[in-house]
């Protein structure tokens, strides 16, 4: 059957009227924000591709060797040499797209100077970035992609207690906050030989909290922004370190607990690809009154390509 042939001359106008009112639409919902679906923020995005590419190939090449005393009359050198690796990630199709039947159509050319709503396109461009927010921060069980909370590459540490545990006794509290995030810190700076250093802290909602709420003994700050002080990153490089609140952290621990993410927020150590950005597709006719509107986008999981950048710290919260 041909979906675009039309035997009526209505169902003619009706399609007229929704591909008029859809370029109109569209415009409308593109200057919607969504601060809650906020991917970016925390994961560079690679949108730098060709649109269809089916994948993502990305090599890694390490240097090794060591100088040494030679002897003149020697025939044997030390040799350096290189290590490459390969990594591979497919890109992935995904799609959703909005309704309208012919006696909607109709009432609303009835009206004179009436414009389709754009609720139904808001909502479909919401759940296309709520898939890519979720994709890039947990995951996706059926393409099996781990996300910024849950990847496998980034080391883990494990807190002694939880932030909370020694309240009762403010100052070894607030010694062990100080602990568990400037030891993920040198942790990072110290395994790759001070060339490293990460410059982001995501924290579970309930710490995030207890940081703000707690009033640090003897001063007017809080926790949250004496930490933004004293921190190594910002002691070291004189620049502020980012400390922010992620959904889904207070369960992401291996033991289902509090997990922090200390990490480098930088294309060079990890970045999700997404060579097609969500877009309507014109319309269509699906059935006898039926008017489609389609979306699709297109991308890949989380690359995290120098996970030594990166430090989960589990049991905080």
């Amino acid at each position: 059957m041909n979906h675009n042939m039309f035997s009526d001359a209505g169902q003619q106008q009706a399609m007229g009227f929704l591909i008029a009112q859809t370029a109109y639409i569209e415009p409308q919902v593109y200057r919607i924000k969504y601060p809650a679906l906020n991917y970016a923020e925390f994961v560079p995005v690679n949108s730098a591709l060709p649109e269809y590419t089916k994948s993502v190939t990305f090599f890694s090449v390490d240097m090794y060797g060591r100088a040494d005393w030679l002897n003149m009359q020697s025939r044997d050198v030390p040799l350096a040499d290189i290590t490459r690796g390969k990594g591979e990630a497919a890109i992935e199709t995904a799609g959703i797209g909005y309704r309208y039947n012919l006696e909607e159509l109709g009432q609303a050319q009835m009206l004179p100077g009436t414009n389709l709503t754009t609720e139904r396109a808001t909502a479909a461009r919401r759940a296309a970035e709520e898939k890519i927010h979720n994709v890039v921060m947990y995951g996706d069980s059926v393409k099996n992609w781990l996300g910024l909370t849950n990847h496998t590459l980034p080391t883990v540490i494990t807190a002694p207690r939880t932030w909370v545990a020694d309240m009762a006794q403010t100052t070894p509290a607030i010694s062990q906050i100080l602990q568990d995030v400037n030891g993920a810190l040198t942790n990072i700076w110290q395994s790759t030989l001070t060339v490293e250093m990460a410059d982001t802290v995501l924290l579970p909602i309930s710490a995030m909290s207890f940081l703000a709420i707690t009033q640090l003994p003897n001063t007017t700050m809080n926790l949250l922004q004496w930490l933004k002080m004293n921190n190594m990153y910002t002691q070291t490089t004189g620049r502020p370190i980012v400390i922010q609140a992620v959904r889904g952290l207070d369960t992401a621990g291996a033991s289902g607990n509090g997990r922090m993410i200390a990490y480098r927020r930088d294309p060079e150590a990890l970045k999700v690809p997404i060579p097609m950005p969500f877009r309507f597709y014109p319309v269509w006719q699906t059935g006898p009154f039926v008017f489609d509107v389609p979306g699709a986008f297109r991308m890949g999981g989380l690359q995290w390509r120098l996970p030594a950048t990166a430090r989960y710290v589990d049991g905080i919260a």
